[in-house]
Protein backbone atom coordinates (compact mmCIF):
# COMPACT_ATOMS: atom_id res chain seq x y z
CA UNK A 1 0.00 0.00 0.00
CA UNK A 2 1.49 3.28 -1.08
CA UNK A 3 0.40 6.81 -0.46
CA UNK A 4 1.88 10.29 -0.66
CA UNK A 5 3.18 10.11 2.92
CA UNK A 6 5.05 6.84 2.55
CA UNK A 7 8.78 7.17 2.12
CA UNK A 8 10.57 4.10 0.86
CA UNK A 9 13.68 5.15 2.78
CA UNK A 10 12.28 5.33 6.29
CA UNK A 11 13.55 1.96 7.52
CA UNK A 12 16.18 1.77 10.22
CA UNK A 13 18.75 0.55 7.69
CA UNK A 14 18.68 3.98 6.03
CA UNK A 15 19.05 5.93 9.27
CA UNK A 16 22.84 6.03 9.13
CA UNK A 17 22.79 7.22 5.52
CA UNK A 18 20.35 10.01 6.35
CA UNK A 19 22.43 11.02 9.37
CA UNK A 20 25.57 11.16 7.24
CA UNK A 21 23.85 13.31 4.63
CA UNK A 22 22.64 15.76 7.28
CA UNK A 23 26.19 15.99 8.64
CA UNK A 24 27.38 16.55 5.07
CA UNK A 25 24.93 19.44 4.65
CA UNK A 26 26.24 20.98 7.87
CA UNK A 27 29.86 20.43 6.83
CA UNK A 28 29.18 21.91 3.40
CA UNK A 29 27.69 25.03 4.97
CA UNK A 30 30.73 25.38 7.22
CA UNK A 31 33.03 24.77 4.23
CA UNK A 32 31.23 27.39 2.18
CA UNK A 33 31.45 30.01 4.93
CA UNK A 34 35.05 29.08 5.73
CA UNK A 35 36.09 29.33 2.09
CA UNK A 36 34.55 32.78 1.70
CA UNK A 37 36.07 33.89 5.03
CA UNK A 38 39.53 32.65 4.03
CA UNK A 39 39.28 34.38 0.67
CA UNK A 40 38.30 37.72 2.22
CA UNK A 41 40.76 37.62 5.13
CA UNK A 42 43.81 35.84 3.62
CA UNK A 43 46.13 38.86 3.59
CA UNK A 44 44.97 40.00 7.01
CA UNK A 45 45.79 36.54 8.35
CA UNK A 46 49.36 36.83 7.07
CA UNK A 47 49.73 40.32 8.58
CA UNK A 48 48.29 39.14 11.91
CA UNK A 49 50.64 36.16 11.98
CA UNK A 50 53.68 38.36 11.24
CA UNK A 51 52.63 40.77 13.99
CA UNK A 52 52.13 37.91 16.44
CA UNK A 53 55.55 36.43 15.61
CA UNK A 54 57.15 39.80 16.42
CA UNK A 55 55.26 40.19 19.71
CA UNK A 56 57.61 39.48 22.65
CA UNK A 57 54.62 39.02 25.00
CA UNK A 58 53.26 36.06 23.02
CA UNK A 59 52.77 33.01 25.28
CA UNK A 60 55.13 30.07 24.70
CA UNK A 61 52.42 27.72 23.41
CA UNK A 62 51.45 30.29 20.77
CA UNK A 63 55.08 30.84 19.76
CA UNK A 64 55.32 27.14 18.95
CA UNK A 65 52.45 27.51 16.47
CA UNK A 66 53.90 30.63 14.84
CA UNK A 67 56.70 28.98 12.93
CA UNK A 68 58.34 30.26 9.74
CA UNK A 69 56.80 27.27 7.95
CA UNK A 70 53.32 28.27 9.13
CA UNK A 71 53.94 31.83 7.93
CA UNK A 72 55.06 30.57 4.51
CA UNK A 73 51.95 28.39 4.33
CA UNK A 74 49.77 31.42 5.11
CA UNK A 75 51.55 33.46 2.42
CA UNK A 76 51.07 30.69 -0.15
CA UNK A 77 47.41 30.45 0.78
CA UNK A 78 46.97 34.20 0.37
CA UNK A 79 48.77 34.16 -2.98
CA UNK A 80 46.54 31.34 -4.27
CA UNK A 81 43.31 32.36 -2.59
CA UNK A 82 41.18 32.58 -5.77
CA UNK A 83 41.95 29.10 -7.16
CA UNK A 84 41.62 27.63 -3.66
CA UNK A 85 38.23 29.34 -3.27
CA UNK A 86 36.99 28.04 -6.64
CA UNK A 87 38.13 24.48 -5.92
CA UNK A 88 36.69 24.62 -2.40
CA UNK A 89 33.31 25.91 -3.55
CA UNK A 90 33.20 23.32 -6.32
CA UNK A 91 33.88 20.66 -3.68
CA UNK A 92 31.07 22.02 -1.49
CA UNK A 93 28.63 21.98 -4.41
CA UNK A 94 29.57 18.42 -5.39
CA UNK A 95 29.25 17.21 -1.79
CA UNK A 96 25.86 18.85 -1.36
CA UNK A 97 24.45 17.56 -4.66
CA UNK A 98 25.89 14.12 -3.99
CA UNK A 99 24.34 13.99 -0.52
CA UNK A 100 20.97 15.07 -1.92
CA UNK A 101 21.14 12.27 -4.46
CA UNK A 102 22.17 9.73 -1.84
CA UNK A 103 19.09 10.68 0.19
CA UNK A 104 17.17 9.48 -2.88
CA UNK A 105 19.32 6.32 -2.84
CA UNK A 106 21.09 7.19 -6.11
CA UNK A 107 24.53 5.63 -6.33
CA UNK A 108 25.86 8.41 -8.56
CA UNK A 109 25.48 10.69 -5.53
CA UNK A 110 28.19 8.75 -3.73
CA UNK A 111 30.65 9.39 -6.55
CA UNK A 112 29.78 13.09 -6.78
CA UNK A 113 30.18 13.39 -3.02
CA UNK A 114 33.50 11.52 -3.08
CA UNK A 115 34.91 13.78 -5.82
CA UNK A 116 33.70 16.79 -3.83
CA UNK A 117 35.56 15.55 -0.75
CA UNK A 118 38.82 14.73 -2.49
CA UNK A 119 39.00 17.62 -4.99
CA UNK A 120 39.85 20.34 -2.42
CA UNK A 121 42.59 18.16 -0.92
CA UNK A 122 44.16 17.63 -4.34
CA UNK A 123 43.79 21.35 -5.11
CA UNK A 124 45.46 22.29 -1.83
CA UNK A 125 48.38 19.98 -2.51
CA UNK A 126 48.73 21.30 -6.08
CA UNK A 127 48.69 24.97 -5.05
CA UNK A 128 50.33 24.76 -1.63
CA UNK A 129 52.55 21.69 -1.82
CA UNK A 130 53.73 20.49 1.57
CA UNK A 131 52.31 23.67 3.08
CA UNK A 132 48.85 22.09 2.70
CA UNK A 133 49.75 20.03 5.76
CA UNK A 134 51.44 22.84 7.72
CA UNK A 135 48.32 23.79 9.68
CA UNK A 136 49.31 21.56 12.54
CA UNK A 137 46.98 19.42 14.59
CA UNK A 138 43.79 20.95 13.19
CA UNK A 139 44.66 19.89 9.64
CA UNK A 140 45.08 16.31 10.79
CA UNK A 141 41.71 16.41 12.54
CA UNK A 142 40.06 17.67 9.34
CA UNK A 143 41.74 15.00 7.21
CA UNK A 144 40.84 12.38 9.82
CA UNK A 145 37.16 13.40 9.62
CA UNK A 146 37.38 13.24 5.83
CA UNK A 147 38.75 9.66 5.96
CA UNK A 148 36.11 8.69 8.53
CA UNK A 149 33.30 9.99 6.30
CA UNK A 150 34.72 8.17 3.28
CA UNK A 151 34.69 4.93 5.26
CA UNK A 152 31.18 5.51 6.65
CA UNK A 153 29.66 6.47 3.29
CA UNK A 154 31.39 3.53 1.61
CA UNK A 155 29.78 1.20 4.15
CA UNK A 156 26.38 2.68 3.23
CA UNK A 157 26.81 2.16 -0.52
CA UNK A 158 24.92 -1.14 -0.30
CA UNK A 159 21.66 0.85 0.03
CA UNK A 160 22.33 2.91 -3.10
CA UNK A 161 21.10 1.83 -6.50
CA UNK A 162 21.87 2.93 -10.05
CA UNK A 163 19.06 5.19 -11.23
Amino acid sequence: MSDAFTDETTGPEYGSLKTLTVLTFIGSAIGFCGGIWQFIHAEKGVADMEAAMNNPDLPDFAKKMMTPEALEAAKLQAANKLPLLIIGLLGVILCTVGAMQMRKLKQQGYYLWLIGEILPVIGSVLFLGAAAFAGGFMVYIIYGILVLFIILYTLQRKYLINK
